[in-house]
């Protein structure tokens, strides 16, 4: 077939799947693949956090601050560059152009002003830096591509009349011209373009909002014509919730447009919501796919015929803001609904959702430019005052019921709703178009809520045609497995002897707990001292062995720093950070040589004869807390930990007067946080105290970092939590950083195996039980937390199915997994449990009066 006569094919890749040699060769790949019967025409993002490290390096240069998220940018490229195999001579391309963003931030440095004429313009590099990459990865890889500058041919229209929406969040109409894309192609089989960028009516730069290279993948579908577009990505397509709450969520086949566009609107990020209506009018199909599981065939979204009600997914998005108007004077008023929406239409603030009643109405914000303490806000409470009473409600999260004719659905949705039971619903709406039914609820609550309404709504679903299979199944296929996997695999016929005797046991391997602290130590050079948090898992080896790689320990209870001292000896530091304990602790704790540290002016109040003369820390509460769920959460005013900002000058008072002197300040925000970005934000927040603190020697921004759960699963950068680290340092001066990691250090360490006693089948659900349950590992009832569950006894053998693996603990929280692929499993077996190292021997208990299980430390 002749060049010119080959459909063309849009592949769209986000940052994530540009941001490796690696990835770019699967992209060379998947080019050869479809060479002999399509043209290819590819659109990329900029590599992952290029983007938002740009409207960093803008804030810094207001700032008056020196480019260090400039030159972070630059190594990401260059880095890449190497290790593509550019010479320097190729590289200078991607150098020119940011040192033409060296240039406009030093103007912003200089004026302290951004317009957004010259922001759309520092973003846009990106994109641009990514695909001269591109082009020479491609090339190296055999493939030669047209590099095709995007603003050629897409022209923005702005959404509003204001300078913002002229240039960082235009809108481009959907056409089909097929002739022009030939012709920037200009005979080339293969174009590489930007994503995310076009050109104002003027011809000046502008971008399409965060997100916006799918939208551009879309609109290039469309003005080619294209037969499909492929949008790549690190996830293999659409799932029936977010994989990162509900690892049982599956797969989704195919879906049509309208209903994927309500996924994406309702917190699915796989997509942005704009790219469904270009691709729609044009009537391409799009494939989501997986970079990583190209074999995979992902989620398909078509034109599709819905005639049956059915729920294809549960969605959750936070950081909602709710408005309540209330007024009795609204009833029967002509008028009233126009001049209370008139203040939305003059701020540009966008209302989502809504519901009314004859005296309030309740809706949220959609777009509410400055967020929740801007003063768009506050302008909008002012002018709407006069007509009512105003109540703003945030933060909020809205959880929505999504699918296709969602009232036909009721009474199968009605069975889940109990999982509301005993939270508050600020507010409920159904969809004018009957594909979503919609809660608000406090954000704190949401991702449970998910949790409890997938768990209700698809775990019978099995057979279910147009879901595949389960993120942990395809995690399973994705993951890479250095080394051979974990380390139990290798030891797993030694497992298995261990519960020969029909008793669950913890196993902990000593060299990978090493493993885990070298790889931190070595990772953090900004950080003076590790703590071990011990709370974690307090077994006497473990804490000997964290000790003898230079770890200090840091206890809770005045019984761990007795067992600290005991195992560690009088040399090592120790660092007491108790939560509302009996007041004689701090006496133990001072009396065997612990630094002590305070969350309050209380202690200090009520014994200040016995911290007289001390030196303490005083924790403090950042305002907002992280983590993988809402009971590891330890900082906001729902939280029991810690000082808030107001509540110093009282600490200050109360050791004055004992004759405390406060050395140093404590900050720990919360568990399993994969953000890299935490810990030095958390840091920077306490800067400005300071001056209040002038004997302040350390700063303690405590410990959570992220475990990966399940296969698949990205680690936490560490690269970056130390970038962040080393430049928190240049504020701090002499003050030394301290860290106390607990989970992150002996969670991989640490199986819990067990025998299975039943396997039984109950309305089509398979259920396997343990002699093990939550009376030895608690986290999964508790926390909501993910394992990973093998069967020892099978662990080559293909799989046979789903099943719910439980417990004998007389409870109907007593499940350590839902929806489980495991081969045929039978009485007999042994199961492991993983990520068990941390906070599951710990925490376990005798309920039922069933024994705790053993522990056994393998070398």
């Amino acid at each position: 077939m002749a060049e010119a006569a080959k459909p063309w094919i849009v592949l769209k890749y986000g940052g994530t799947s540009v941001a490796t040699a690696e990835r770019w060769e699967r992209i060379a790949a998947r080019v050869r693949t479809l060479a002999d019967t399509h043209r290819v025409w590819i659109v990329v993002s900029a590599l992952a956090g290029v983007t938002s490290a740009l409207e960093r390096a803008i804030r810094e240069a207001q700032a008056g601050e020196p480019a260090r998220e400039l030159e972070a940018v630059r190594s990401r490229h260059e880095e890449l560059a190497r290790a593509i195999g550019l010479d320097a001579a190729a590289r200078g391309g991607i150098g020119a152009l940011l040192d033409s963003v060296d240039s406009w931030l030093t103007g912003v440095r200089l004026t302290g002003e951004a317009p957004p004429r010259l922001v759309a313009r520092i973003l846009a590099t990106g994109e641009l830096a990514s695909t001269r990459l591109g082009v020479a990865a491609l090339a190296r890889h055999g493939v030669a591509a047209r590099w095709v500058d995007a603003r050629d041919l897409l022209e923005g229209e702005p959404r509003a009349a204001s300078d913002v929406a002229t240039y960082l969040d235009v809108n481009v109409p959907t056409t089909r011209r097929p002739e022009l894309g030939d012709a920037v192609a200009a005979g080339s089989a293969v174009v590489l373009t930007q994503g995310f960028i076009a050109r104002t009516s003027e011809g000046e730069t502008c971008v399409l909002g965060r997100g916006g290279s799918d939208t551009s993948g879309a609109l290039f579908a469309a003005l080619l014509g294209a037969s499909l577009l492929e949008i790549w990505t690190d996830v293999p397509g659409l799932f029936t919730a977010d994989p990162r709450l509900v690892p049982e969520a599956r797969l989704i086949r195919r879906i049509g447009y309208r209903e994927a566009e309500e996924l994406a609107a309702t917190g699915a990020k796989v997509l942005h919501p704009r790219c469904l209506a270009p691709a729609e009018a044009a009537g391409v199909p799009i494939r989501v796919a997986s970079i990583d599981d190209p074999e995979e065939p992902g989620t398909l979204i078509e034109a599709a015929e819905e005639r049956h009600p059915a729920v294809t997914a549960v969605t959750c998005r936070t950081g909602v803001t709710l408005l309540s108007l209330s007024t009795l004077s609204m009833w029967t008023e002509a008028g009233f609904l126009a001049r209370a929406f008139a203040p939305f239409e003059e701020l540009g603030v966008s209302v989502d959702l809504l519901a009314t009643s004859v005296s309030t109405i309740s809706l949220t914000v959609d777009r509410l430019p400055g967020g929740a303490d801007g003063p768009t806000l506050r302008k909008l409470v002012d002018r709407l005052e006069p007509l009512c009473r105003v109540r703003v409600v945030h933060p909020c999260a809205v959880v929505s019921i999504v699918g296709r004719r969602i009232r036909a659905a009721l009474p199968e949705i009605g069975a889940a709703l109990p999982a509301f039971r005993e939270r508050p619903v600020h507010l409920v709406s159904d969809s004018a178009e009957d594909r979503n039914l919609s809660f608000v609820v406090d954000e704190d609550d949401a991702a449970q809520l998910v949790v409890r309404l997938h768990e209700r709504l698809f775990r019978a679903r099995q057979l279910e045609s147009r879901f595949g299979p389960t993120w942990e199944r395809l995690g399973d296929r994705t993951a890479p497995k250095p080394g051979g996997g974990p380390w139990w695999r290798a030891r797993s016929r030694e497992l298995v002897d261990l519960v020969r005797a029909g008793k669950p046991r913890y196993v902990y391997h000593l060299s990978t707990v090493i493993e885990r602290a070298r790889a931190l130590r070595g990772s953090l050079p900004s950080v003076a001292q590790l703590y071990y948090s011990m709370k974690a898992n307090a077994h006497p080896q473990i804490v000997a062995v964290l000790v003898q790689e230079g770890f200090g320990i840091e206890c809770v209870s005045a019984a761990e720093v007795l067992r600290a001292r005991e195992v560690a000896g009088r040399d090592v530091p120790i660092l007491f950070t108790p939560n509302f304990c009996p007041v004689d602790e701090y006496e133990t704790a001072f009396g065997a040589g612990a630094e002590v540290v305070v969350d309050g002016a209380e202690p200090i109040e009520a014994a200040p004869a016995q911290f007289g003369g001390c030196e303490v820390g005083l924790r403090l509460d950042p305002g907002q807390g992280r983590g993988h769920h809402d009971k590891v959460k330890t900082a906001g005013p729902h939280s029991k930990f810690g000082c808030a900002f107001e509540d110093v000058p009282r600490v200050l008072e109360a050791a004055a007067r004992a004759g405390t002197r406060i050395v140093g300040l404590h900050a720990h925000v919360g568990s399993g946080v994969f953000d890299p970005d935490a810990w030095a934000e958390t840091g920077h927040a306490l800067v400005p105290l300071l001056d209040r603190f002038p004997d302040v020697t350390w700063i303690d921004l405590g410990g959570g970092l992220g475990v990966p759960g399940r296969s698949g699963q990205a680690p936490l950068d560490l690269d970056r939590v130390e970038r962040g680290l080393a430049a928190l340092r240049g504020a701090l001066g002499a003050i030394e950083l301290r860290l106390e990691p607990g989970r992150f250090l002996v969670s991989e360490a640490g199986v819990l195996v067990s025998p299975v006693t039943q396997v039984r089948t109950k309305g089509g659900v398979r259920f396997v039980g343990l002699a093990a349950g939550m009376n030895a590992l608690i986290r999964p009832a508790l926390y909501g937390a993910w394992h990973g569950i093998h069967n020892l006894s099978r662990l080559d053998e293909p799989p046979a199915g789903y099943a719910h693996v439980v417990g004998p603990i007389c409870e109907s929280a007593d499940v350590l997994g839902l929806d489980r692929l495991l081969p045929e499993t039978r009485p007999g077996d042994v199961l492991l449990v993983e990520n068990a190292g941390a906070y599951g021997a710990v925490m376990a208990s005798e309920y039922n009066l069933r024994p705790r299980p053993d522990e056994v430390v393998l070398e």
